[in-house]
């Protein structure tokens, strides 16, 4: 159900909450996305967080083998 004054829709989700699975209500934004409950976009933070340190440490991991291969050839990575 569209709410024009709110410039959402409101409707009928199923799925598991607080660990019981149902039907809840939910908001959705004009364009269909699903607005996420705080906790959901707690869960998808965190999710980015880790990502973000794991690409960040792959990262430093690279640049410590090549500042390893150019000591091997003689160069100061410095």
């Amino acid at each position: 159900m569209w709410i024009p004054q709110l410039e959402l829709y409101l409707g009928i989700w199923s799925g598991e909450r607080l660990g019981q699975t149902m039907s809840w209500l939910r908001w959705w934004d004009n364009l269909g996305n699903l607005l996420l409950w705080s906790s959901e976009q707690a869960d998808q933070e965190s999710q980015r967080a880790d990502q973000e340190s794991q690409r960040a440490d792959q990262e430093s991991q690279r640049a410590q083998r090549l500042a390893a291969k150019l000591r091997e050839l003689g160069v100061d990575p410095d």
